[in-house]
């Protein structure tokens, strides 16, 4: 009877990991991406990080894309001591924004008012890049190229579903070792 029982429990703790490792995100997916900034001139030289989030779940691949904040974008970035996010953005909730061609990832277009324009050009804001600018006031004209900027490859956040399928499914094998002891 013991072993009916036992039986029953690993039987369900392999059904439950592999429906966990198997099944398909009902949702698209969060995407992490970090990103770094060489500034090699102007008056603050030296590398900076940050990291941006994305869901991908309105991207085709096809074309022109840009995701902003309405897409889940949300930004960290630490610039001269100063955590920096999606909010410091000058035209926020519009932007900033993270581009897209043909499903690559350009990059992002975001703009401190006073401090710093991430993007390729500043006469046109909505489209990312991977140039790093120093800027006066939030005047785009001001804009002057100090840096550049290289994106890491984004990562998928893994789904609660794969998480706590695989802790179930680990927990009821610890248990049956235990009562098998």
């Amino acid at each position: 009877m013991k072993l009916a029982s036992y039986f029953g429990i690993a039987t369900f703790a392999v059904a439950i990991s592999v429906a966990a490792v198997g099944a398909k995100p009902t949702q698209a997916a969060l995407i992490n991406n970090g990103f770094t900034v060489n500034a090699t001139s102007g008056d603050n030289p030296g590398k900076y990080y940050g990291s941006f989030q994305y869901e991908d779940s309105t991207l085709t691949g096809i074309g022109e894309e840009t995701l902003g904040v309405s897409n889940g974008l949300s930004i960290s970035f630490n610039y001269l001591g100063t955590q920096y996010t999606e909010a410091n953005d000058f035209d926020y909730p519009l932007s900033p924004v993270v581009s897209f061609t043909n499903g690559n990832l350009l990059g992002l277009s975001y703009l401190v008012e006073d401090r710093f324009f991430i993007g390729d050009d500043p006469s046109n804001p909505n489209r990312g890049g991977t140039k790093f600018s120093s800027i006066l006031s939030a005047d785009l004209l001001s804009a002057t190229e100090v840096g550049t900027i290289s994106y890491s490859k984004g990562q998928p956040v893994p789904e609660p579903m794969t998480l706590g399928g695989t802790a179930i499914a680990g927990m009821m094998g610890l248990s049956l070792k235990r009562k098998k002891k």
